[in-house]
Formats: structure tokens, sequence, C-alpha cells
């Protein structure tokens, strides 16, 4: 099983661009799937969180009006739709799946166990 995110790349503070993590492998049960980025010298942090059932969303307070997490289910993809970019959304975006359900938590690495290889996105003036 495996995650992978796509789609970042080099946009304008202001601008958009859209990641995409795409589930492959053998069928496997997905409870949340989320966004975490990390910058340079800067630990990982939560970006966004969806439940795969029922598509409830979660983010950071950071990237609230501004990013939206969303799901394919038929496609095993989860998407980040990122708006109005900053400066300060420069970093390496991963993905994650929590596979085995134990708690409704989504904002700590320690909640998904599932990781997919990073993305850069990175934001100029």
């Amino acid at each position: 099983v495996q995650l992978q995110a796509f789609g970042g790349g080099l946009a304008q503070a202001g601008g958009s661009l859209r990641l995409s993590c795409a589930a492959s492998g053998r069928t496997f049960r997905t409870y949340f799937m989320g966004w975490f980025r990390q910058a340079p010298g800067k630990e990982r942090e939560f970006v966004a969180a969806i439940r795969w059932i029922g598509g409830t969303t979660y983010h950071t307070d950071s990237v609230k009006g501004r990013f939206t997490i969303s799901r394919d289910n038929r496609k095993n993809t989860m998407y980040l739709q990122m708006n109005n970019l900053e400066l300060e959304d420069a970093a390496v975006y991963y993905c994650a799946a929590k596979t085995t359900y134990n708690t409704d938590l989504v904002r700590s690495e320690g909640d998904f166990d599932l990781w997919g290889q990073g993305t850069q996105v990175t934001v100029s003036s």
C-alpha cells in the first residue's frame, strides 16, 4: 500500500496550487486522511484532515478560508486546494492516512499510520 503525493511546485504569493494524494496497492480501510507540512528548520505540522466516510473536514487555523481538503472515494484520492498562498505556506507537504482506528484525533503525526513522500511547495513574492 502506498500513498503518492503530487501537484507541488512554484506559485506566487496570492496564487493557487492543488495537491493530490493517491492511494495504490491492496485495498485498505481508511478512516481519515490528512496533510502535514514541514518547512526548513521547523517541525512537521498539521494542515488539514478529512474523515473518509462522511467527509468531515478539519483545517488548522492558519489555512482556514484559504485551503480546502477534499476527497474522491472512488478514486482513492485526496486533494488540497490551496488558494491565496502566503510565503509562510512554503514547505514540503506530506499526505497521510489513518488505516487503524483508535480515536478521532487527527492533528498529530502519531494519529496517522501510513505516509506518502512529500511534495515541495514553493511560494515566491
